[in-house]
């Protein structure tokens, strides 16, 4: 992908695919319903596809048409294949919630997925996993600093669970859901705290769903036919209008709205980031949909300046990382970003991957074990590569409208956000 620049300010009003990490569980906990589920607005992603496929071959098959998700769920129960192996592509969220749901419901299967995904580290859900009971086996591995880890693949066989009282180590969403998820199936209560905010889709969705989960504690489900399925219209991602809302931050004069997103507090930071870096930003027409809040983001550009991000604010905008790396590449001053070394357990080390190709476009950029340092209005414009990140292939892309930049294997796009490229040439016109 090449990417011209523009002098001319972003202008507009878009909107983006339905939340990738809503989408997985809507899919996953319809499944787990008694009776048919159907969803509007629902991605059609590599990330969305792998969750799907996943579950088609445990024997819970689904469709998509026009963006409406429809699934007939199999109750909280075994899943129906036997055995199965399933493959959750490149998706760590699709292969850790799925643990938990094969844990909870004494499914015998295998689960697995690409190179990429096998290098992840599995521990963390694993070893709580076992504490209540869970038969599960990993596949001795090396995480990216050098440690011995489970990964994946895992192995399922059925085996009675007992609720705990456990804290996690990291502030993983994708952990703490697969033990919520799992708890639901276990005999007696679950408690489970995290050192920091942690996303809280999983228990908005299963309390809509008719599941109890108070202040941390999951209670058991009644019966296999407790959860209701799910109807409704999935909010916009905020991770996907990110890249857009980056976009008219770094372009003087831009103004862009993008409807119907997503603004869940516990992933809202890279709002709160561009606000304190000195772009506008408003949020209008708050309203719920699936128990979630959803609103119309609006950014007009202004002068940015640098940050310092650290603490809670990186949990809550983790994901949005390399998009607000282009922010500040371009913004005065040096851009600070401390405790995010979960990013370097990412579908690339992203500390790496961002420290690289914007030195690669020409940035002078630092990187420290935890963070890495940015000082602004360095980047010259040249070749970057995606390294099989798609919000980095989008990253580099925006710096494409300050710089002239080429992305070499944009492809990788399609893993997420498929109308990257029109939606954001929608705005330059």
């Amino acid at each position: 992908m090449t990417v011209q620049t523009t002098d001319r300010p972003l202008k507009g009003t878009v909107e983006v695919p339905g939340d990738k990490s809503l989408a997985h569980r809507v899919a996953l906990f319809a499944a787990l319903s008694e009776g048919t589920s159907e969803v509007s607005h629902y991605p059609d992603s590599g990330v969305t596809r792998a969750m799907r496929g996943a579950l088609g071959s445990l024997g819970v098959p689904s469709s998509l048409e026009n963006g409406v998700l429809r699934l007939k769920g199999n109750g909280f129960r075994p899943f129906p294949v036997e055995g199965a192996r399933a493959f959750c592509g490149n998706s760590a969220t699709t292969m850790r919630l799925l643990a938990g749901a094969l844990a909870g419901t004494g499914s015998t299967a295998t689960l697995d997925g690409s190179e990429g995904l096998r290098r992840r580290p599995m521990d963390r859900i694993v070893e709580p996993l076992r504490a209540m009971g869970a038969d599960v086996r990993g596949t001795e591995g090396t995480s990216a600093d050098g440690r011995r880890v489970a990964c994946a693949p895992l192995y399922f066989k059925p085996a009675p669970l007992t609720g705990i009282e456990h804290s996690l180590g990291i502030a993983s969403a994708q952990a703490l859901s697969c033990l919520q998820i799992a708890a639901l199936g276990a005999t007696g209560e679950s408690r489970f705290t995290a050192p920091g905010p942690v996303r809280d889709h999983t228990i908005r969705l299963l309390r809509a769903m008719g599941a109890s989960i108070v202040d941390g504690r999951v209670a058991p489900l009644d019966s296999p036919s407790s959860l209701r399925p799910i109807r409704g219209r999935l909010p916009g991602d905020i991770s996907s209008a990110a890249f857009l809302l980056v976009a008219a931050a770094i372009v003087p004069g831009s103004r862009i709205t993008v409807r119907g997103v997503c603004v869940n507090p516990t992933r809202t930071g890279v709002l709160d980031i561009l606000k304190a870096m000195g772009a506008c930003v408003d949020i209008s027409g708050e309203h719920e949909e699936m128990g979630e809040p959803v609103a119309d983001v609006t950014l007009e550009s202004g002068p940015l300046k640098a940050v310092v991000v650290e603490g809670d604010m990186v949990v809550r905008a983790i994901d949005e990382m390399p998009a607000l790396a282009v922010a500040a590449a371009f913004a005065e001053g040096e851009t600070v970003v401390r405790d995010a070394r979960e990013l370097r357990y990412k579908e690339t080390d992203r500390i790496a991957a961002i420290v690289t190709q914007l030195r690669a476009l020409g940035a002078e950029v630092a990187e420290q074990d935890d963070g890495l340092t940015i000082r602004g209005g360095t980047v010259r414009g040249g070749i970057a590569h995606a390294n099989g990140d798609h919000r980095l292939a989008m990253s580099m892309a925006v710096c494409g409208l300050r710089v002239p930049v080429t992305v070499a294997g944009a492809e990788i796009l399609d893993e997420s956000f498929p109308s990257f490229a029109p939606t954001l040439q929608a705005l330059c016109r």
